[in-house]
């Protein structure tokens, strides 16, 4: 009799195993086929399709002209970056670079149109990309608040040569700016003690 309780035990016990096993299987599967559906995306990995696309106010523009505003461009992507990563250094050398290129630009390619609109940005812009060259981070940050502005204008009225991301951080100095070349946040007025505080808002081209 004994044995048999126990034999009746050893199946029931391998029936309720089983069981488990089967439902951890379903389990496993209902996940992987979860895992495999898209997830909504977040502020700082939006799709294209759900930011702001802002126009151009100049549709054409002398080729020159936009070979300049693309190397102006790079050279503040390359201030932005530097900041993210706490890199003053590299911040000063590229903010540097950025001045020295404003400074050969010939205006002369520029309609009366699109030199109006120049003219009452670059002398700010110069500004702060000399600030930036010659002092610590947290100034260098602050000039870059005010020449993402400028860059942001600058942008819009002349296009990028490339595809930009407005982003926009709502803690530093109650709310500031800046261009990215990628949907992915990389706060440069935090760096890595809030690298990804902020959300993106337009898309530029």
């Amino acid at each position: 009799m004994k044995k048999i309780i126990l034999a009746l035990t050893v199946i029931a016990a391998l029936a309720v195993v089983s069981c488990n096993s089967n439902n951890s299987a379903k389990d496993n599967s209902t996940g992987m086929n979860h895992d495999s559906m898209p997830m909504p995306m977040k502020d700082n990995t939006m799709a294209d399709d759900n930011v702001k696309m802002v126009a151009t106010t100049f549709a054409t523009v002398d080729p020159a002209v936009s070979t300049f505003m693309k190397s102006m461009v790079m050279d503040y992507l390359a201030v932005k970056n530097a900041l993210a990563n706490g890199n003053e250094t590299d911040a000063a050398a590229a903010s540097g670079k950025m001045f020295d290129v404003m400074k050969g630009f010939d205006k002369s390619l520029l309609s009366a149109d699109q030199k109006k609109v120049y003219d009452d940005i670059e002398a700010d812009l110069k500004e702060h990309a000399e600030h930036i060259s010659k002092n610590k981070i947290e100034h260098q940050r602050e000039h870059f608040a005010m020449m993402s502005k400028d860059m942001y204008d600058m942008v819009k009225a002349f296009g990028a040569g490339m595809t930009l991301y407005h982003d926009h951080c709502p803690m530093y100095n109650e709310g500031s700016m800046w261009l990215s070349e990628s949907k992915d946040i990389k706060n440069p007025y935090y760096g890595d003690k809030m690298m990804t505080c902020g959300s993106v808002e337009e898309m530029m081209k």
